[in-house]
């Protein structure tokens, strides 16, 4: 059995402002902005090329057995890009603040690219969520 991973919830605290900034800044699809229930409002958006969304949640309670994260609580969720230059170039022209490109060195994290696999920039959501964006060295479906 495949255990597939496809949805990532993202805690915010504005939807609106999120999905701006996860739609027209970082780019992602908006695949879902639907009231499903009442007070209950669910975002999803999907990384270009991605086939696992994030979500947004508004009066949504916790599963059982889970807890609630606050905004910006989320840090290290990663992207995958071919590109690392063109991806940081894209997001900037977007309007999003990245950090500089960096690489893990012989006494830790060093500015400009790295090896294979050790090209790395990162940036926050308004909430202050973090990301990080890897540059591999091809698409998923050739490796």
């Amino acid at each position: 059995m495949n255990w597939t991973l496809e949805v990532v919830p993202v805690p915010v605290t504005d939807m609106d402002r999120s999905k701006e900034f996860y739609a027209d800044r970082v780019g992602f699809k908006v695949d879902l902005d639907d009231e499903v229930a009442p007070g209950l409002r669910i975002i999803q958006l999907t990384p270009p090329g991605s086939r696992c969304s994030i979500a947004m949640l508004q009066g949504m309670p916790a599963a059982p057995g889970t807890k609630v994260m606050a905004p910006g609580t989320l840090q290290g969720l990663q992207l995958c890009v071919t590109d690392i230059e063109a991806a940081r170039g894209e997001l900037l022209g977007r309007g999003v603040e990245v950090s500089p490109i960096r690489h893990v060195g012989e006494t830790g994290w060093a500015d400009g690219k790295g090896g294979t696999w050790n090209s790395f920039l990162t940036f926050e959501d308004p909430d202050g969520n973090g990301w990080v964006v890897q540059e591999a060295p091809s698409e998923l479906s050739e490796r």
